[in-house]
């Protein structure tokens, strides 16, 4: 998200600028990371003339499970958080693909078990493709192990847990990788730095169980409805092994900022001839058709923004 295209910011119950949307070093959230948030896309429909906010609802419950496993005090209602969100990004007046930033961080001046008071933010901004100039990404197993729901919880989709992500982020570039995947405490696959991971295996699709130390993904959720249902997949939940990783037929990641990216090599193991498999190909389009609002039988999955 590119800060100079930010006109307006969502702080607090009223559109501030964006320069002028100031949090107090010292608060909880600046010291120790004590927030939680949702990125929500927007797709822009030329033709419309419409952008369209994808899934946002199911963003919106997510953030509020985020809110309660953290228990923030919160004064904002599901819809009132709704109608700023529309708000701010009408506020823009946005035709592009964009990004929302949706953030409930501990304000004040109390300690990092503090509850409140919070604060909210709402911060709208163009956003292109994650690697729009490549075809897919290629990734290494970390050495770093997934955060785990006894430590601290991936189901919460909180700023100081995105630190573990960073580690293995960082990592992979320094070694010459685009991304990381990550091995849960188990020592099965986990999910990527901020995505999700399929593979494609003997005609069915795989992903690692929600209990395999990921978080709820909404895009991950979306895509394996459109495999079944579409292109008539047999999609299965089950714990995946390193080593399948290797040898899996075509793999991709998906997430909100991440989309759907073709994984072209793990290790330097190639898949697919280091080419972008042709399920997630296919997964990829159905996918933006709908994100933009070209097949109306998804329309339920979208909210317009623009009356």
């Amino acid at each position: 998200m590119s800060s100079e295209k930010i006109k307006k910011i969502w702080l607090n119950g009223r559109l501030v600028l964006a320069h002028e949307a100031k949090v107090n070093v010292l608060t909880p959230t600046c010291q120790f990371g004590a927030n939680v948030f949702e990125g929500v896309r927007c797709y822009w429909n030329d033709e419309d003339q419409q952008l369209y906010a994808f899934k946002l609802k199911d963003h919106l419950k997510r953030l509020q499970n985020s809110i309660k496993l953290m228990r923030f005090e919160i004064g904002f209602a599901e819809e009132q958080i709704e109608a700023a969100f529309m708000e701010a990004v009408k506020a823009n007046s946005y035709q592009e693909d964009i990004e929302v930033r949706i953030n409930v961080f501990l304000d004040g001046s109390g300690s990092w078990y503090s509850s409140g008071p919070t604060g909210m933010f709402i911060a709208p901004g163009p956003k292109g493709r994650l690697y729009e100039k490549e075809k897919g990404v290629h990734c290494c197993v970390s050495s770093w192990e997934r955060i785990n729901d006894r430590s601290l919880s991936p189901r919460v989709k909180m700023g100081a847990t995105y630190m573990n992500s960073r580690l293995a982020q960082l990592e992979a570039v320094q070694n010459g990788y685009d991304t990381a995947i990550f091995l849960n405490d188990l020592g099965k696959v986990s999910e990527a730095p901020g995505s999700c991971i399929f593979i494609m295996r003997n005609g069915a699709l795989l992903t690692p169980p929600l209990t395999a130390s990921i978080l709820e993904s909404i895009t991950r959720a979306a895509l394996m409805e459109l495999a079944e249902n579409e292109l008539k997949l047999k999609v299965i939940e089950r714990d995946i092994d390193r080593t399948e990783l290797y040898i899996a037929d075509e793999s991709f990641l998906c997430g909100t900022a991440m989309e759907i990216v073709s994984i072209l090599s793990v290790d330097r193991f190639e898949l697919n001839q280091g080419k972008p498999g042709l399920i997630t190909e296919k997964l990829r389009q159905i996918f933006f058709d709908i994100a933009r609002g070209k097949n109306k039988r998804y329309l339920d999955w979208l909210t317009p923004i623009y009356n």
